[in-house]
């Protein structure tokens, strides 16, 4: 049988390794409440400062509008605070709370153990060089 296209067309194999990855962890983030787009804003905010909402967007992957309705969210469940930014007071900043911190932690190191799980098959030089590898191509998309 031929190879067919998908099969080795980089962005699909991409989004098949996303999928297989996310699953089974999946279930552990919604247990905890959480939808796909909340958890992302949680992790990314874990362990940074402060982000405009415009930064938040660009590192979850997510358009502003849709953001914008999950921040409410997280707001109104106390894991995330918006505060003017003090150089520019027509920015909001956005943080994790204490409780959010609480929230993130017990995932964020699920997060780890299901990561490590999924991995353990390719080995540590195979999954340390996927992750230069791919963390070069995120950055020739920044550029």
């Amino acid at each position: 049988m031929p190879e067919r296209f998908v099969h080795r067309h980089l962005p699909y194999l991409l989004a098949r390794a996303s999928h297989a990855l996310w699953r089974g962890f999946e279930t552990q983030v919604r247990a905890a409440g959480l939808n796909s787009l909340e958890w992302r804003v949680l992790a990314t905010l874990s362990d940074s400062p402060p982000l405009t909402v415009g930064q938040l967007a660009l590192e979850v992957l997510a358009k502003q509008p849709t953001l914008t309705k999950s921040l409410d969210r997280l707001a109104a469940q106390g894991w995330v605070e918006r505060r003017a930014d003090a150089d520019d007071a027509r920015r909001a900043l956005v943080a994790l709370t204490a409780a959010g911190r609480r929230k993130a932690a017990p995932l964020l190191a699920a997060a780890d153990l299901h990561q490590q799980q999924r991995l353990q098959a390719l080995g540590l030089p195979a999954t340390t060089q996927l992750r230069e590898t791919l963390q070069a191509l995120v950055a020739s998309d920044d550029r």
